[in-house]
């Protein structure tokens, strides 16, 4: 019986793993700037832990402050290492910086706070689609109906369809873009490849206002106008 039982049990799931550095250059102090009254990395600590798919909600970062406001949100705090909060370092090595602490960790999501759109909903269905596609690592994705170009030799070249036979918006798929709100990898994919994104990789769609993340001023005013309609 106990045989049985275990080949229906559930995946274990995956923490949730804010990354929030204190040194945020484009906007100072990003992370836990208010956006509508409410301190950024707040938006998907919540929507995390409204979700129920990840075991934790952990929030990593170099600084204090930061540190504080996450906990009263509800997750849980790890002290960054200065070496993986660099302004050179990579997110992986943050990813690195968590997951080395937690060597029976079996998967873990990578979710940008830069992104307040994402709902709980957006992360329950994500996790689901890792699991059951059964794939090493989820990549968030919007489609797009837009024509790519690029220039070669002084001229512009069109990228992804033939101008002489432009295609209606109803007869294209579009292009499925990276909107990095969030990822899930398994952490022996990471530890292997040294990326969030290796081996069989799943793609998660989500809806065309989370294509905008918050990089410049400009960002916030349209993301922060996005959330107080929602």
């Amino acid at each position: 019986m106990s045989f049985i039982l275990n080949c229906f049990s559930s995946p274990p799931k995956p923490h949730a793993l804010i990354l929030a550095r204190g040194g945020s250059k484009g906007i100072p102090r990003k992370n836990i700037k208010p956006m509508n009254g409410v301190p950024l990395l707040v938006y998907n600590v919540k929507a995390c832990l409204a979700s129920g798919a990840f075991e934790k909600v952990v929030v990593s970062s170099d600084d204090d402050e930061i540190l504080e406001i996450a906990v009263k949100a509800g997750a849980v705090a790890h002290k960054r290492s200065a070496e993986s909060a660099k302004d050179t370092a990579s997110s992986e090595s943050g990813l690195f910086d968590y997951c080395d602490t937690v060597p029976e960790l079996v998967s873990c999501a990578l979710v940008q706070c830069t992104s307040p759109l994402t709902t709980a909903e957006d992360f329950r269905n994500g996790v689901m689609k890792f699991h059951s596609s059964g794939a090493d690592s989820l990549v968030t994705v919007v489609r797009a109906h837009r024509f790519l170009w690029s220039i070669k030799d002084g001229q512009a070249v069109p990228q992804n369809y033939d101008p002489v036979k432009r295609p209606r918006r109803q007869d294209w798929n579009g292009e499925l873009i990276e909107n990095g709100a969030f990822y899930v990898f398994k952490t022996q994919a990471l530890r292997d490849s040294g990326s969030r994104l290796s081996g069989k990789i799943a793609a998660f769609e989500m809806s065309e206002d989370t294509l905008a993340e918050i990089d410049t001023p400009t960002d916030w005013a349209i993301i922060e106008g996005l959330v107080a309609a929602k």
